[in-house]
């Protein structure tokens, strides 16, 4: 898939107007604080409608407006499609190709991006939720389905935990717990399954290109570390009886901690570089490179689970890496369309076919 015209209204910084990328790579330049960053965020929405940066929809609509309004014309399945998202203080409203829809959510299998930040580089060595993250993405964007029971187990975690510090109350409330503990185990059982799946496709592709970031002289691995002791091979049944032994093993201590010590939410995955975990012996350009690895293969991996390339979001990260590294990432995703944004344009980045927008003060040219 590729996007064909982004237009922005009210968003952010950002003037009023609209942007007509190639197909090819398209450079985003101009200082900082201008609303480049911004571009990109817009660019992502689309994806299910929640900010890479963690930003509440509030304030996507700029200062003293009432409504923000972003559109954006891509091809996709074969077809020339596009969708329109609009923020105010009610709720958001979505529409695909003229059509409302109850959620963002709905773009999924239709639109799709990879999005590469600063932040990303630091996935290695940040705590368990940034990993958890980063995965659940990916399958969300991968099925529409999968966004769902991740969904639906979120709600379902809430309500126990919720049940768990009232019990520490109310112990005659404790009888209840199976209630949720059936549903839990069902929805997080399928999580598992889709995460080591995802993982095994993942580890793959990553181990490849880690082999070619470094020369041949490293070796990534993936690992999944699962709090029911669940392993790859396993089906939802044998997963779902290993949780639910586990879920009732920790019950006392969930009652006393007041939320669930086991299940997905409370999952990792391991990176190993040259059988040594890279969280605690990589240097820091071992690791941007095995988060690079890792990042290039979601794409690949996407790729192939949908049908179509996403779109590559670089958010100012050419300038966090050495030349080695900018190389190797810029030659791998040109058979994506590529929005980059940096300070200073570097010709490097470009191409005949290239295209770039200069941004001051939110305005673009």
């Amino acid at each position: 898939m590729y996007v064909k015209a982004l237009y922005f209204k009210n968003f952010r910084n950002l003037s009023d107007g609209f942007i007509e990328p190639c197909e090819n790579v398209n450079i985003i330049y101009g200082d900082n604080a201008q609303g480049k960053t911004n571009l990109l965020e817009a660019l992502w929405l689309f994806c299910g409608g929640h900010s890479f940066k963690g930003s509440r929809e509030s304030e996507f609509v700029k200062f003293g407006e009432k409504q923000a309004r972003i559109r954006v014309e891509f091809f996709s399945q074969n077809r020339e499609q596009n969708s329109e998202l609009v923020f105010g203080s009610n709720r958001k409203e979505v529409y695909i190709n003229g059509v409302q829809k109850k959620s963002a959510a709905s773009l999924i299998e239709r639109y799709n991006a990879v999005i590469f930040s600063p932040e990303d580089l630091t996935l290695v060595k940040r705590g368990p939720s940034a990993r958890r993250r980063f995965i659940d993405s990916a399958i969300c964007r991968e099925k529409l389905g999968n966004a769902l029971i991740i969904s639906r187990y979120n709600q379902t975690l809430n309500q126990r935990n919720a049940l768990l510090k009232d019990i520490y109350r109310h112990p005659e409330l404790k009888n209840t717990l199976s209630i949720w503990d059936d549903t839990l185990c069902y929805l997080g059982s399928q999580i598992i399954v889709r995460r080591l799946e995802y993982i095994k496709k993942l580890k793959e592709s990553a181990e490849k290109y880690h082999l070619g970031i470094s020369g041949g002289r490293e070796e990534l691995s993936i690992g999944y570390l699962s709090t029911t002791k669940a392993s790859y091979g396993e089906n939802e049944r044998e997963i779902f009886k290993s949780f639910s032994d586990n879920l009732r093993e920790s019950q006392k201590e969930d009652i006393k901690s007041g939320f669930t010590t086991v299940g997905p939410h409370r999952d990792d995955f391991d990176i190993i570089i040259n059988k040594k975990r890279a969280k605690s012996f990589a240097s820091q350009g071992q690791q941007r490179s095995a988060v690079l690895s890792l990042k290039l293969a979601e794409a690949k991996v996407l790729s192939e689970l949908t049908g179509e390339n996403p779109v590559i979001l670089l958010d100012d990260v050419m300038s966090e890496l050495d030349r080695k590294r900018q190389d190797y990432l810029l030659n791998k995703v040109r058979q994506y369309q590529v929005f980059i944004t940096c300070c200073d344009l570097d010709e490097s980045l470009c191409d005949e076919k290239s295209r770039k927008f200069f941004i001051k003060e939110g305005s673009v040219s």
